[in-house]
């Protein structure tokens, strides 16, 4: 009776591992991620006639789809499908390519069949998209801005990582929640600190506070999150914004005058952007100008060229309250001008604007 019962034991044991094994070979794989890769253009669309010319090229010419069959391990991460958005380079971009871009990324995020959103782009004003969606797309789904600084025909072209490491981190859940991000050169970036630093190196992206991770290997380590508002949490929303008012930037130098402020205010500016020296310093000649210019309407942010770290302190070198001037913070002067016209679009004035440039 013992033996029989063993031997029924063991050969139900035998059939269990049978079927097990069966079951290994016959399951269904785990669904990839699905991400939207949107084309703008730019270096990393870019071709340049030898494979030595890394600085000389033509941006915007490779299309969206030959820029994923290039990099044929995007399929190991996520399931990748493609649409050409625009194909320019990034300094040609205006309010109207920004917003454009930024409604097709919010209606994309609402569907259920995307998880992540990976933007190729010109690297001269990506910074400047970057932060204009990371205030405007109410998601929590990752959205990835990437480009290259060198073109695709270039020996030791750098795009075709940067796009694989942007997929894997829009493939990533930890990638969630965390605004919209910049991914080049192995680093993760907040759109909102990153800037180009450097027009030649590989490099070239970096953020006065440091980046959010890395992406080494397919695998996205974290060492900071962003503090500022973004995204969920932004008052802003892309489907709310028709137009973005016109912002300008005069840039402060030793003998500066008030001939480029002046010029701005009389095309319609509704705000200034002051890209003063040191801590958003103005100079006696320009003063008056810009007191005038305020008392007529036009917002006057104060800003700085110096962007390594630090900030515009309020009522340091000029006295803001007194004459009604707003201060960017740690913002650059292209991210104040971003920030402005995002704010100004929903009527603000020089208090909300003065407390959206401390929150976001």
């Amino acid at each position: 009776m013992l033996k029989k019962l063993m031997n029924s034991l063991a050969t139900g044991l035998v059939a269990l591992t049978f079927a097990a094994a069966v079951h290994a070979q016959t399951a269904t794989p785990p669904a990839r991620p699905q991400v939207v890769l949107l084309a703008t253009g730019g270096t990393i669309a870019g071709a340049g006639a030898t494979a030595a010319n890394s600085a000389s090229y033509q941006a915007a010419k490779v299309p969206v789809d030959k820029l994923i069959a290039g990099v044929p391990e995007l399929a190991q991460v996520a399931q990748v499908r493609g649409e050409q958005v625009f194909q320019i380079a990034s300094e040609s971009f205006t309010n109207e390519h920004l917003l454009t871009l930024g409604k097709r990324v919010a209606a994309l995020a609402k569907q259920p069949d995307v998880d992540g959103i990976v933007i190729t782009h010109g690297t001269d004003t990506l910074e400047e998209t970057a932060y204009f969606l990371n205030l405007t797309v109410r998601t929590d789904k990752p959205v990835v801005v990437v480009g290259s600084m060198r073109p695709s025909t270039a020996i030791s072209a750098d795009g075709a990582l940067n796009l694989l490491n942007a997929v894997t981190t829009a493939a990533a859940k930890d990638s969630r929640g965390k605004g919209v991000l910049v991914v080049m050169n192995d680093e993760i970036h907040t759109g909102r600190d990153v800037s180009k630093s450097v027009n030649i190196k590989t490099e070239a992206f970096r953020s006065p506070w440091g980046p959010l991770g890395m992406v080494v290997e397919g695998k996205t380590y974290w060492f900071r999150a962003p503090v500022k508002r973004h995204t969920t949490g932004s008052e802003f929303d892309i489907e709310q914004i028709a137009a973005l008012p016109a912002v300008s930037i005069a840039y402060g130098s030793g003998n500066a005058d008030d001939t480029a402020y002046r010029a701005f205010a009389a095309k319609g500016a509704k705000a200034i952007i002051h890209a003063g020296t040191g801590n958003g310093s103005v100079s006696n000649q320009v003063v008056p100008a810009l007191r005038e210019l305020r008392a007529q309407g036009v917002q006057i942010i104060r800003s700085a060229r110096v962007t390594a770290g630090g900030f515009v302190l309020r009522n340091a070198e000029q006295p803001d309250d007194q004459y009604d001037w707003v201060v960017s913070h740690d913002l650059n002067p292209q991210k104040a001008r971003i920030l402005a016209m995002v704010a100004l679009a929903r009527g603000a004035d020089s208090k909300t604007l003065q407390r959206v440039f401390m929150e976001y």
